[in-house]
Protein backbone atom coordinates (compact mmCIF):
# COMPACT_ATOMS: atom_id res chain seq x y z
CA UNK A 1 0.00 0.00 0.00
CA UNK A 2 1.13 3.56 -0.67
CA UNK A 3 0.81 6.12 2.22
CA UNK A 4 -0.02 9.51 0.79
CA UNK A 5 -0.59 12.56 3.35
CA UNK A 6 -3.82 14.75 2.29
CA UNK A 7 -2.99 17.93 0.94
CA UNK A 8 -3.24 21.36 3.07
CA UNK A 9 -6.80 23.12 2.45
CA UNK A 10 -6.52 26.37 2.60
CA UNK A 11 -9.87 26.39 5.83
CA UNK A 12 -11.01 22.97 6.88
CA UNK A 13 -14.44 22.19 8.35
CA UNK A 14 -13.71 18.38 8.15
CA UNK A 15 -11.62 16.18 10.69
CA UNK A 16 -8.95 14.78 8.76
CA UNK A 17 -6.46 12.43 9.56
CA UNK A 18 -2.53 12.85 9.48
CA UNK A 19 -2.10 10.11 6.43
CA UNK A 20 -4.63 7.77 4.96
CA UNK A 21 -3.92 4.80 2.50
CA UNK A 22 -4.61 3.93 -1.28
CA UNK A 23 -5.64 0.06 -1.52
CA UNK A 24 -4.61 -1.28 -4.41
CA UNK A 25 -7.32 -2.65 -6.87
CA UNK A 26 -7.99 -3.95 -10.41
CA UNK A 27 -10.60 -0.69 -10.59
CA UNK A 28 -8.03 1.55 -10.12
CA UNK A 29 -4.89 2.01 -12.65
CA UNK A 30 -1.65 3.12 -12.13
CA UNK A 31 -0.36 6.20 -14.23
CA UNK A 32 2.97 5.80 -15.69
CA UNK A 33 3.97 9.05 -13.55
CA UNK A 34 2.64 8.00 -10.33
CA UNK A 35 6.37 6.79 -8.97
CA UNK A 36 7.83 9.88 -10.30
CA UNK A 37 4.89 12.05 -8.19
CA UNK A 38 5.48 10.14 -5.13
CA UNK A 39 8.80 10.99 -4.90
CA UNK A 40 7.99 14.57 -6.27
CA UNK A 41 5.89 14.55 -2.43
CA UNK A 42 2.54 14.42 -3.97
CA UNK A 43 0.10 14.51 -0.59
CA UNK A 44 -3.08 14.40 -2.25
CA UNK A 45 -5.21 12.67 -4.98
CA UNK A 46 -7.98 12.05 -6.59
CA UNK A 47 -9.61 9.50 -8.51
CA UNK A 48 -10.19 10.28 -12.52
CA UNK A 49 -11.57 7.74 -15.11
CA UNK A 50 -10.45 5.07 -12.44
CA UNK A 51 -6.93 6.64 -12.17
CA UNK A 52 -5.28 8.71 -9.71
CA UNK A 53 -4.55 12.01 -10.34
CA UNK A 54 -2.41 14.51 -7.65
CA UNK A 55 -4.39 17.82 -6.83
CA UNK A 56 -1.95 18.30 -4.25
CA UNK A 57 1.83 18.66 -3.35
CA UNK A 58 1.69 20.17 -0.03
CA UNK A 59 2.11 23.84 -0.95
CA UNK A 60 -1.23 24.84 -2.51
CA UNK A 61 -0.16 28.86 -3.17
CA UNK A 62 3.25 28.14 -3.83
CA UNK A 63 1.72 25.83 -6.83
CA UNK A 64 -0.56 28.36 -8.00
CA UNK A 65 1.98 30.76 -7.83
CA UNK A 66 4.38 28.88 -10.08
CA UNK A 67 1.80 27.94 -12.55
CA UNK A 68 0.80 31.54 -12.57
CA UNK A 69 4.20 33.10 -12.91
CA UNK A 70 6.60 30.45 -14.05
CA UNK A 71 6.25 26.48 -15.26
CA UNK A 72 4.67 23.72 -13.78
CA UNK A 73 4.45 19.69 -14.79
CA UNK A 74 1.30 17.50 -14.26
CA UNK A 75 0.46 13.89 -14.27
CA UNK A 76 -2.91 14.17 -16.40
CA UNK A 77 -2.38 10.69 -17.66
CA UNK A 78 -6.32 9.97 -16.35
CA UNK A 79 -7.75 12.05 -19.27
CA UNK A 80 -7.31 8.95 -21.09
CA UNK A 81 -8.05 8.28 -24.87
CA UNK A 82 -10.57 6.62 -26.65
CA UNK A 83 -9.09 5.86 -29.94
CA UNK A 84 -11.30 5.76 -33.05
CA UNK A 85 -9.76 3.68 -36.14
CA UNK A 86 -11.01 2.15 -39.21
CA UNK A 87 -13.09 3.26 -42.58
CA UNK A 88 -15.86 4.88 -40.66
CA UNK A 89 -13.84 6.89 -37.86
CA UNK A 90 -14.36 10.09 -39.07
CA UNK A 91 -18.08 9.50 -39.52
CA UNK A 92 -18.19 8.13 -35.92
CA UNK A 93 -16.27 11.18 -34.60
CA UNK A 94 -19.13 13.33 -35.81
CA UNK A 95 -22.00 11.20 -34.70
CA UNK A 96 -20.61 11.58 -31.57
CA UNK A 97 -19.39 15.11 -31.43
CA UNK A 98 -22.13 18.31 -31.90
CA UNK A 99 -18.90 20.17 -33.66
CA UNK A 100 -18.54 20.30 -37.36
CA UNK A 101 -15.69 18.57 -38.04
CA UNK A 102 -16.16 18.22 -41.87
CA UNK A 103 -12.87 20.34 -41.98
CA UNK A 104 -10.71 19.07 -39.37
CA UNK A 105 -7.00 18.06 -40.75
CA UNK A 106 -4.91 16.00 -40.07
CA UNK A 107 -2.80 17.35 -37.05
CA UNK A 108 -5.61 19.45 -35.33
CA UNK A 109 -7.56 19.28 -32.44
CA UNK A 110 -10.88 20.32 -31.52
CA UNK A 111 -12.70 21.19 -28.40
CA UNK A 112 -16.20 19.42 -28.85
CA UNK A 113 -18.96 18.68 -26.49
CA UNK A 114 -20.64 14.92 -26.65
CA UNK A 115 -24.09 14.97 -25.64
CA UNK A 116 -26.62 11.91 -24.88
CA UNK A 117 -29.85 11.96 -27.30
CA UNK A 118 -31.69 14.79 -24.85
CA UNK A 119 -28.87 17.45 -25.62
CA UNK A 120 -27.46 16.75 -22.13
CA UNK A 121 -23.73 16.97 -21.75
CA UNK A 122 -22.13 13.54 -21.26
CA UNK A 123 -18.44 14.64 -21.45
CA UNK A 124 -16.19 17.47 -23.33
CA UNK A 125 -13.11 16.03 -24.94
CA UNK A 126 -10.34 17.28 -26.96
CA UNK A 127 -10.66 15.78 -30.31
CA UNK A 128 -7.33 15.17 -31.91
CA UNK A 129 -7.31 13.71 -35.67
CA UNK A 130 -4.45 11.61 -36.59
CA UNK A 131 -5.08 10.26 -39.78
CA UNK A 132 -8.00 10.69 -41.87
CA UNK A 133 -9.27 7.36 -40.62
CA UNK A 134 -8.04 7.83 -36.63
CA UNK A 135 -9.05 10.03 -34.10
CA UNK A 136 -8.33 10.00 -30.53
CA UNK A 137 -10.92 11.49 -27.81
CA UNK A 138 -9.22 12.97 -24.88
CA UNK A 139 -11.76 12.94 -22.50
CA UNK A 140 -12.89 14.19 -19.16
CA UNK A 141 -14.14 11.84 -16.29
CA UNK A 142 -17.01 9.78 -17.22
CA UNK A 143 -16.84 6.25 -19.85
CA UNK A 144 -17.00 7.30 -23.58
CA UNK A 145 -15.20 4.18 -24.59
CA UNK A 146 -18.44 2.06 -23.47
CA UNK A 147 -20.57 4.69 -25.41
CA UNK A 148 -18.43 4.99 -28.28
CA UNK A 149 -18.23 1.47 -28.83
CA UNK A 150 -22.19 0.82 -28.32
CA UNK A 151 -23.20 4.01 -30.88
CA UNK A 152 -20.62 2.07 -32.89
CA UNK A 153 -22.40 -1.21 -33.08
CA UNK A 154 -25.66 -0.04 -33.02
CA UNK A 155 -25.14 1.93 -36.49
CA UNK A 156 -23.52 -0.68 -38.21
CA UNK A 157 -20.32 1.14 -38.39
CA UNK A 158 -16.78 -0.25 -39.65
CA UNK A 159 -14.64 1.54 -36.71
CA UNK A 160 -13.23 -0.05 -34.11
CA UNK A 161 -13.16 1.80 -30.75
CA UNK A 162 -10.00 1.02 -28.06
CA UNK A 163 -8.39 2.50 -25.50
CA UNK A 164 -4.41 3.07 -26.52
CA UNK A 165 -1.33 3.30 -24.17
CA UNK A 166 -1.30 6.98 -24.19
CA UNK A 167 -0.87 9.03 -21.07
CA UNK A 168 -1.13 13.20 -21.17
CA UNK A 169 2.29 15.28 -19.23
CA UNK A 170 1.11 18.55 -19.04
CA UNK A 171 3.42 21.58 -19.00
CA UNK A 172 1.86 24.73 -18.01
CA UNK A 173 2.57 28.20 -17.28
CA UNK A 174 3.95 31.45 -19.24
CA UNK A 175 7.67 29.67 -19.48
CA UNK A 176 6.30 26.89 -20.62
CA UNK A 177 6.65 27.60 -24.30
CA UNK A 178 10.61 27.82 -23.24
CA UNK A 179 10.78 24.43 -21.96
CA UNK A 180 9.46 22.23 -24.57
CA UNK A 181 11.19 24.00 -26.86
CA UNK A 182 13.93 23.35 -25.59
CA UNK A 183 13.12 19.63 -25.56
CA UNK A 184 11.41 19.47 -29.06
CA UNK A 185 12.97 22.08 -30.96
CA UNK A 186 12.04 25.27 -31.95
CA UNK A 187 8.69 24.28 -33.88
CA UNK A 188 6.62 23.66 -31.37
CA UNK A 189 6.42 27.75 -31.27
CA UNK A 190 4.39 27.72 -34.31
CA UNK A 191 1.79 25.10 -33.00
CA UNK A 192 -1.19 26.62 -32.91
CA UNK A 193 -3.89 26.20 -30.21
CA UNK A 194 -4.93 22.48 -30.16
CA UNK A 195 -3.18 21.40 -33.29
CA UNK A 196 -0.16 18.73 -31.87
CA UNK A 197 2.68 16.88 -33.80
CA UNK A 198 3.30 13.18 -33.00
CA UNK A 199 7.10 12.86 -32.95
CA UNK A 200 9.91 11.28 -30.40
CA UNK A 201 11.57 12.84 -27.17
CA UNK A 202 15.08 11.08 -26.33
CA UNK A 203 13.54 8.01 -28.62
CA UNK A 204 10.25 8.12 -26.54
CA UNK A 205 7.22 7.98 -28.67
CA UNK A 206 5.01 11.11 -27.83
CA UNK A 207 2.62 13.56 -29.60
CA UNK A 208 2.47 17.13 -28.40
CA UNK A 209 0.05 19.57 -28.70
CA UNK A 210 -0.50 23.08 -27.62
CA UNK A 211 -3.16 22.93 -25.33
CA UNK A 212 -3.79 22.30 -21.04
CA UNK A 213 -6.63 23.08 -18.63
CA UNK A 214 -5.52 26.39 -17.53
CA UNK A 215 -5.29 29.73 -19.40
CA UNK A 216 -1.65 30.32 -18.50
CA UNK A 217 -0.05 28.69 -21.89
CA UNK A 218 1.37 25.29 -22.53
CA UNK A 219 1.51 22.01 -23.87
CA UNK A 220 0.15 18.66 -23.57
CA UNK A 221 2.86 15.60 -24.05
CA UNK A 222 1.30 12.47 -25.01
CA UNK A 223 3.19 9.47 -24.05
CA UNK A 224 2.96 6.32 -26.31
CA UNK A 225 4.57 3.96 -24.26
CA UNK A 226 3.52 3.43 -20.58
CA UNK A 227 6.68 1.89 -19.48
CA UNK A 228 8.60 5.21 -19.87
CA UNK A 229 6.89 7.90 -18.01
CA UNK A 230 9.52 7.95 -15.25
CA UNK A 231 12.40 8.68 -18.58
CA UNK A 232 9.95 11.28 -19.93
CA UNK A 233 9.08 12.83 -16.45
CA UNK A 234 12.64 13.18 -15.50
CA UNK A 235 13.65 14.79 -19.18
CA UNK A 236 10.90 17.34 -19.01
CA UNK A 237 11.46 18.45 -15.02
CA UNK A 238 15.52 18.99 -15.83
CA UNK A 239 14.55 20.81 -19.26
CA UNK A 240 12.44 23.06 -16.86
CA UNK A 241 15.39 23.76 -13.99
CA UNK A 242 16.61 26.65 -15.60
CA UNK A 243 13.21 28.03 -15.43
CA UNK A 244 12.30 27.28 -12.07
CA UNK A 245 9.96 24.12 -12.74
CA UNK A 246 7.83 21.85 -10.39
CA UNK A 247 5.05 19.68 -9.97
CA UNK A 248 1.81 20.74 -9.96
CA UNK A 249 -2.05 19.65 -11.06
CA UNK A 250 -5.30 20.94 -13.02
CA UNK A 251 -5.15 24.56 -10.81
CA UNK A 252 -8.40 24.53 -9.30
CA UNK A 253 -8.19 28.21 -8.42
CA UNK A 254 -6.87 29.23 -11.83
CA UNK A 255 -9.47 27.54 -13.52
CA UNK A 256 -12.42 29.12 -11.70
CA UNK A 257 -10.59 32.46 -12.00
CA UNK A 258 -10.13 32.26 -15.81
CA UNK A 259 -13.76 30.31 -16.50
CA UNK A 260 -12.85 26.56 -17.40
CA UNK A 261 -15.69 24.33 -17.15
CA UNK A 262 -15.24 21.18 -15.36
CA UNK A 263 -17.89 18.31 -16.39
CA UNK A 264 -18.96 16.58 -13.70
CA UNK A 265 -18.06 19.63 -11.63
CA UNK A 266 -20.12 22.51 -13.05
CA UNK A 267 -22.46 19.67 -14.37
CA UNK A 268 -25.31 18.02 -13.76
CA UNK A 269 -27.56 15.18 -14.79
CA UNK A 270 -29.64 17.81 -16.95
CA UNK A 271 -26.52 20.53 -18.19
CA UNK A 272 -26.42 21.04 -21.28
CA UNK A 273 -24.16 22.58 -23.51
CA UNK A 274 -25.54 26.48 -23.92
CA UNK A 275 -25.99 26.50 -20.21
CA UNK A 276 -22.94 26.30 -19.54
CA UNK A 277 -20.82 28.52 -21.94
CA UNK A 278 -20.35 26.04 -24.49
CA UNK A 279 -22.82 27.45 -27.13
CA UNK A 280 -20.28 28.00 -29.47
CA UNK A 281 -18.73 24.47 -29.65
CA UNK A 282 -22.12 23.25 -31.11
CA UNK A 283 -22.69 24.03 -34.70
CA UNK A 284 -26.43 23.53 -35.39
CA UNK A 285 -26.26 22.21 -38.92
CA UNK A 286 -23.95 19.39 -38.62
CA UNK A 287 -25.66 16.05 -39.90
CA UNK A 288 -29.00 14.61 -38.44
CA UNK A 289 -27.61 11.86 -37.29
CA UNK A 290 -25.38 13.57 -34.56
CA UNK A 291 -26.54 12.25 -31.33
CA UNK A 292 -28.26 15.09 -29.58
CA UNK A 293 -28.46 17.58 -32.51
CA UNK A 294 -32.26 17.50 -32.56
CA UNK A 295 -32.90 18.60 -29.06
CA UNK A 296 -29.75 21.03 -28.95
CA UNK A 297 -32.09 22.71 -31.90
CA UNK A 298 -34.71 22.91 -29.57
CA UNK A 299 -33.03 23.80 -26.95
CA UNK A 300 -31.64 26.53 -29.07
CA UNK A 301 -34.70 28.36 -30.24
CA UNK A 302 -36.45 27.94 -27.14
CA UNK A 303 -33.43 29.31 -25.36
CA UNK A 304 -31.72 27.56 -21.87
CA UNK A 305 -33.41 28.01 -18.98
CA UNK A 306 -30.16 28.51 -16.58
CA UNK A 307 -26.73 30.02 -17.59
CA UNK A 308 -23.45 29.90 -16.02
CA UNK A 309 -22.20 33.01 -14.13
CA UNK A 310 -19.54 34.34 -11.95
CA UNK A 311 -20.32 35.20 -8.10
CA UNK A 312 -18.09 36.69 -5.84
CA UNK A 313 -18.43 35.96 -2.16
CA UNK A 314 -19.03 38.47 0.75
CA UNK A 315 -16.50 37.90 3.74
CA UNK A 316 -12.30 38.42 3.64
CA UNK A 317 -11.63 34.90 4.68
CA UNK A 318 -11.49 31.92 3.03
CA UNK A 319 -14.49 29.60 2.87
CA UNK A 320 -14.49 26.17 3.99
CA UNK A 321 -14.21 23.73 0.76
CA UNK A 322 -17.48 21.47 0.01
CA UNK A 323 -18.42 18.07 -1.20
CA UNK A 324 -21.40 19.15 -2.97
CA UNK A 325 -22.88 21.99 -5.03
CA UNK A 326 -24.65 24.68 -2.33
CA UNK A 327 -28.50 26.08 -2.89
CA UNK A 328 -28.54 29.96 -4.16
CA UNK A 329 -31.32 31.64 -3.13
CA UNK A 330 -33.32 35.10 -3.54
CA UNK A 331 -35.92 36.51 -1.31
CA UNK A 332 -35.95 32.63 0.28
CA UNK A 333 -36.16 31.01 -2.73
CA UNK A 334 -33.67 28.65 -4.83
CA UNK A 335 -32.43 30.15 -8.07
CA UNK A 336 -29.92 27.80 -8.65
CA UNK A 337 -26.65 26.52 -7.31
CA UNK A 338 -23.07 26.95 -6.59
CA UNK A 339 -20.68 24.86 -8.00
CA UNK A 340 -17.73 25.56 -7.12
CA UNK A 341 -15.96 28.19 -4.92
CA UNK A 342 -12.34 28.95 -4.21
CA UNK A 343 -10.24 31.49 -2.32
CA UNK A 344 -8.23 33.56 -5.13
CA UNK A 345 -4.87 34.80 -4.45
CA UNK A 346 -4.78 37.45 -7.32
CA UNK A 347 -8.45 38.66 -6.07
CA UNK A 348 -7.81 38.13 -2.47
CA UNK A 349 -11.87 37.40 -1.98
CA UNK A 350 -13.60 33.75 -2.97
CA UNK A 351 -15.50 33.20 -5.98
CA UNK A 352 -17.21 29.83 -7.90
CA UNK A 353 -19.70 29.52 -10.60
CA UNK A 354 -23.51 29.88 -10.09
CA UNK A 355 -25.62 27.69 -12.52
CA UNK A 356 -28.47 30.21 -12.15
CA UNK A 357 -32.08 30.61 -13.57
CA UNK A 358 -31.72 32.65 -16.64
CA UNK A 359 -33.75 35.73 -14.94
CA UNK A 360 -30.79 36.23 -12.50
CA UNK A 361 -27.93 38.45 -13.94
CA UNK A 362 -24.45 39.91 -13.36
CA UNK A 363 -25.16 42.66 -10.35
CA UNK A 364 -27.70 40.43 -9.02
CA UNK A 365 -27.37 40.05 -5.20
CA UNK A 366 -27.75 36.69 -4.06
CA UNK A 367 -27.82 34.17 -1.10
CA UNK A 368 -25.55 31.50 -0.72
CA UNK A 369 -26.72 28.54 1.85
CA UNK A 370 -23.06 27.28 2.56
CA UNK A 371 -22.52 24.23 5.35
CA UNK A 372 -21.22 26.34 7.68
CA UNK A 373 -24.04 29.34 7.16
CA UNK A 374 -25.14 31.85 4.41
CA UNK A 375 -23.10 33.55 2.39
CA UNK A 376 -24.06 36.83 0.81
CA UNK A 377 -22.31 36.89 -3.04
CA UNK A 378 -22.43 39.15 -6.19
CA UNK A 379 -23.35 38.03 -9.52
CA UNK A 380 -20.52 38.60 -12.35
CA UNK A 381 -19.45 38.13 -15.59
CA UNK A 382 -16.87 35.09 -16.49
CA UNK A 383 -13.78 34.87 -16.98
CA UNK A 384 -13.04 37.01 -13.35
CA UNK A 385 -9.33 37.31 -14.83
Amino acid sequence: MVQIAPAEPLVTALPRPATFQISPSARLRPSPFFEATVAEGVTAMTTYNHMLMPTSYGHPEEEYWRLINGVSMWDVSCERQVQLAGPDAGRLAQILATRDLSKCKVGQGKYVALCNHDGVLINDPILLKLDEDRYWLSIADSNIWFWARAIAAERGLRVEVSEPDVSPLAVQGPRAEDVVASICGDWVRDLKYFWFRETEIAGIPVAVQRSGWSKQGGFEIYLKEASRGAELWAIVKEAGQPYGIGPGNPNWVERIESGLVSYGGDTDGQTNPFEVRMGKYVDLHVPDDTIGIQALRRIAAEGPKRHSLGIRLDGGAPAAPAFRWNDIVVDGIKAGDLTNCAWSWRLEQNIGFALVSVALQPGDRVTVLREDGPMGGTLCEIPFL
